[in-house]
């Protein structure tokens, strides 16, 4: 069966920042069937026409008066059931010690983590497609290298490619893009109770039937996976 993979992340900056402003980094990907991808564009585009909502929606763009928009995209999201998955991996930024094994690279780093959020959803026999936000790299070849690990890892699943998009042009990237951020304001305890945001992550939370942290790896529709990097049993 062949798959697509949407990716996104918040507060990649905690990796290096001298003066962290949150503890967890977040990586996310929404997960869907290839031959779901046309429909599921279509249903969006539709509660953007539906709410008038113009150019990129995403998680810094939650406010009052579109919260009604992000209310319904998340009761779509939740009601497609397994059809669309969403996993993400949270790094507590006080764990990482770049240096000792990360070669002092905060860009390898953040794609060792990527990898990890991958690498355990990928099933033998299936095709994936990845679709990464666009960031600008210092190494070029990151995406490539992430591609071939993710390859040399899952020998009887086929990594058709790991590319970059531009989250103005994908509304499913704009979707992890949401939903990215509203576990990672959940989890760094951010949100202002009564504001839009914390409203949206509420209704989230209700139509889900639970609340946004660390889950059982045996959750598909909506997966958390707080890495503990600090070792033990």
């Amino acid at each position: 069966m062949k798959f697509d993979v949407y990716c996104d992340e918040s507060r990649p900056d905690l990796l290096s920042s001298q003066k962290p402003a949150a503890q967890y980094m977040v990586n996310g990907g929404l997960w869907l069937a290839t031959e779901d991808r046309i429909q599921a564009k279509t249903d969006i585009h539709a509660l953007r026409d539906k709410h008038k909502i113009g150019g990129e929606f995403k998680w810094q763009k939650v406010s009052p008066s579109r919260l009604d928009f992000y209310c319904d995209l998340s009761d779509w999201f939740v009601g497609m059931g397994d059809r669309v998955r969403f996993r993400c991996i949270a790094v507590d930024h006080n764990q990482v010690n770049l240096l000792r094994f990360h070669r002092n690279d905060q860009e390898l780093g953040f794609y060792k983590f990527y990898y990890q959020m991958l690498h355990h959803w990928i099933l033998d026999f299936n095709e994936y497609a990845v679709f990464c936000d666009f960031k600008s790299n210092r190494v070029g070849s990151r995406l490539s290298e992430l591609a071939r690990c993710l390859a040399y890892s899952n020998l009887t699943s086929d990594i058709v490619n790991v590319q970059a998009t531009r989250s103005r042009e994908s509304v499913l990237l704009q979707l992890v893009d949401v939903l990215t951020g509203v576990v990672a304001a959940r989890l760094n305890d951010s949100l202002r109770v009564g504001g839009a945001k914390w409203e949206l992550a509420t209704h989230l939370e209700q139509a889900l039937g639970h609340q946004l942290q660390a889950t059982f790896r045996s959750e598909h529709k909506f997966n958390v996976f707080v890495i503990d990097l600090a070792g033990g049993w």
